[in-house]
């Protein structure tokens, strides 16, 4: 009989509880164990706050670092296009004397065919780099495109248009390296 009131004064004690620095919590559980919920809520709202500003910062981090990766691809591509473009203004001087010297092409001479490969694979680096002829005759003059040197009379073409070019105009992308020189109709 003993047994059975030592086991039911066992459990008729009142609980002993610990709290997170492992303090032993005992006696009157009206204080101890609600109170301890309630800051435990708390801890865990202000850790769920605090997780959720770490993550607002790390995406706005992300995407100022995509928008920086991508202003550095344009910056990047603008200076490429404008190193070429220098590049290449130096080398149009010479297309235009290939396109006289094959314009004025004795026939029946060998090295002529040698001159013409010559242009034909400048043309083509050209054209691989992305670089583009200014086409002109029967276009309306556009001054973005087209520099008049003069005017000339032509039924063929409407009054405002393109009737000759004179030197060719060539552009990468959207950039003119060179306007075309070309006669305007009256």
């Amino acid at each position: 009989m003993t047994d059975k009131k030592e086991k039911k004064s066992r459990y008729e004690e009142e609980p002993e509880w610990q709290n997170a620095e492992g303090e032993t919590l005992a006696g009157d559980v009206s204080g101890g164990p609600g109170d301890e919920m309630i800051a435990l809520q708390q801890q865990l709202e202000e850790a769920l706050a605090q997780a959720a500003e770490f993550k607002d910062g790390w995406q706005r981090a992300r995407a100022e670092f995509d928008n920086y990766r991508k202003r550095m691809e344009r910056e990047n591509s603008h200076v490429y296009q404008n190193a070429m473009g220098n590049v290449v203004k130096r080398y149009l001087p010479i297309m235009d004397d290939l396109e006289r010297a094959l314009q004025a092409r004795p026939e029946g001479i060998a090295w002529v065919d040698g001159i013409e490969l010559i242009y034909r694979k400048l043309q083509s680096i050209l054209d691989s780099e992305g670089i583009k002829r200014i086409e002109a005759v029967g276009e309306a003059f556009d001054p973005n495109f087209h520099e008049a040197i003069g005017y000339a009379s032509s039924q063929d073409v409407p009054s405002g248009c393109i009737t000759e070019i004179v030197q060719n105009g060539y552009m990468l992308g959207d950039k003119v390296l060179r306007p075309a020189l070309v006669r305007v109709a009256e």
